[in-house]
């Protein structure tokens, strides 16, 4: 458990507390199961064809989430057996999770996304039958949520998907200037570890005095009591039950102010309003009871913070016997609050790129998944989702692979078989759907530059052309999400076609046609709009 303001615990720092004790006996359990990820247990994946892998980047939802705490999978698994009514439940798990955090009220959501679109949607439309069945049409309604530029990103689709417009703003004045009678919220990043513009303690008063209520995106944070975003002005604060909480990795939860949380979990399922699709168990909400409870009486956070420097330190230790090899742990960060180690090593002694070294970890046995990518040389490793005696896993298939690995390979691009300069008229195929975009191209022997035009925004461009095969990536800003496009293909004459890799997105086909020489300009005005 984690109070404001109280002192380190010096026992926990001396690995004296019942939390490391626990700790320890789990990696011995682990130990005498044998590898982690290859024991019977696994074959619950590798039965259907998927392989299950050490994580090391923390919490990410894509990697899976965090490891359930032991209390909490008994408690799903006793809830599974009884049916009960879930007004009834998330009565009394808002009621018990409410006393346990010190909160005026709580409420189970499906993850800190669902709890974003439900505190969305009470903001909106409070209780009222009929407008909630209006959204996400919000005529009529107050429409709009203002964002600092320093909160925006991926996450904000939760709060516009209910039909809110974001205005950005990235000043005093701006705020001040931008709150009005349509204004629904203000929503703000949690930001407990670094300082930002337009953090909290700036926005809160500002919006506090002009009615509008304040939410708060702390997904990735652990609790503490009382709640520093509410105690610093904020209405509603949103968490994950599935990253540091170690709850159920599909929930979340909403606390604050009893009135917009309440209207928050009317909004959503059971109940038929524009949250009903985002459903969360009877198994769900007394697993994050479970969290919860643990969290604020057993757990100890100081304590794994010494277990993961431990880690950090055996892994630093073992990968820096290979020469060019450094890593430095780093303290915790906005969206990560926990300790981290960054590794990188020097490309003339250790010929593979970030991207080289992912797919040779998550390639062997066991595999390991890291968030080494791209031609760089450097990754970040996040220890929260490992089990104990992971990491002596990690730290030995590290440096083996670091020696096994080539000195710097020397590529030597080809002669450009051709000028890409000027405009192209692409046509993107989609996994579904067509789209027509631009690009402005500039080329200087091997290096190409310029412009990406999408259908919706445009950004720089940059790569390379080596003989007739080009390569060059660019991304595109819509609202807060940074869209990654990176083309590869063959040109011919005044044509070009390839593979577009779009990152998490599946992948699409592309061809290019230069302007004026057969191929036709795109159809979508809002694109010949921009360029003209």
């Amino acid at each position: 458990m984690v109070r404001e303001r109280s002192p380190l615990n010096r026992r926990a720092f001396l690995g004296c507390s019942p939390a490391v004790a626990a700790v320890l006996a789990d990696a011995a359990a682990v130990a005498a199961e044998g590898a982690p990820v290859t024991g019977a247990s696994a074959a619950v994946y590798t039965k259907i064809g998927a392989k299950p892998f050490i994580n090391c980047t923390a919490t990410v939802t894509v990697n899976g989430g965090s490891r359930l705490l032991p209390e909490v999978i008994e408690a799903v698994e006793q809830a599974s057996h009884y049916h009960v009514n879930l007004d009834q439940l998330m009565e009394a798990a808002g009621k018990r999770i409410a006393q346990l955090l010190e909160v005026p009220w709580a409420f189970v959501s499906s993850g800190a996304a669902g709890a974003l679109a439900h505190a969305s949607a009470a903001c909106v439309a409070g209780t009222d039958p009929e407008r909630m069945q209006q959204l996400p049409d919000v005529t009529g309604l107050k429409n709009e949520a203002i964002m600092p530029a320093s909160s925006r990103n991926a996450y904000d689709h939760a709060v516009r998907m209910v039909g809110l417009k974001s205005v950005e703003v990235d000043s005093v004045e701006e705020l001040k200037a931008k709150i009005n009678h349509r204004t629904a919220l203000v929503m703000v990043l949690g930001n407990r570890f670094d300082k930002v513009r337009l953090g909290l303690a700036t926005v809160a008063p500002i919006a506090n005095r002009a009615g509008v209520p304040v939410l708060v995106d702390a997904a990735a944070d652990y609790l503490i009591v009382p709640d520093p975003y509410l105690a610093a002005g904020a209405d509603l604060v949103c968490y994950s039950g599935g990253k540091i909480l170690r709850g159920p990795q599909t929930a979340g939860l909403l606390l604050g102010r009893e009135d917009l949380v309440r209207a928050a979990f009317a909004n959503s399922a059971p109940h038929h309003a524009f949250g009903r699709p985002m459903k969360v168990s009877k198994e769900e909400i007394v697993g994050m009871v479970a969290a919860v409870d643990a969290w604020v009486n057993k757990r100890d956070i100081e304590s794994e913070y010494l277990e993961w420097r431990r880690w950090h330190a055996h892994i630093r230790e073992v990968i820096t016997e290979v020469s060019g090899v450094t890593a430095e742990v780093a303290e915790p960060t906005r969206g990560g609050p926990f300790p981290t180690m960054n590794i990188s090593w020097d490309p003339d002694r250790i010929g593979l790129t970030a991207g080289e070294l992912h797919d040779l970890l998550l390639d062997g046995t066991p595999s390991i998944q890291t968030h080494a990518a791209g031609s760089g040389h450097e990754f970040r490793f996040r220890p929260v989702a490992m089990k104990p005696g992971e990491y002596q896993i990690v730290a030995d298939r590290l440096a083996e692979v670091f020696r096994a690995a080539p000195k710097r390979k020397t590529v030597k691009l080809r002669a450009a078989k051709a000028d890409v300069s000027g405009r192209w008229d692409v046509r993107v195929k989609f996994a579904a759907g067509e789209a027509d975009h631009l690009l402005f191209l500039q080329g200087d022997g091997n290096r190409v530059f310029g412009t990406h035009v999408g259908s919706i925004q445009r950004g720089p461009l940059q790569g390379t052309i080596d003989g007739d095969a080009v390569s060059f990536r660019s991304v595109l800003s819509v609202e807060g999400s940074k869209l990654g496009y990176s083309f590869s293909g063959r040109i011919r004459g005044d044509r070009m076609e390839g593979a577009l890799d779009l990152g998490e997105y599946p992948a699409a086909t592309w061809t290019a046609v230069r302007h004026g020489q057969g191929g036709s300009m795109p159809t979508d005005p809002a694109v010949s709009g921009k360029v003209a």
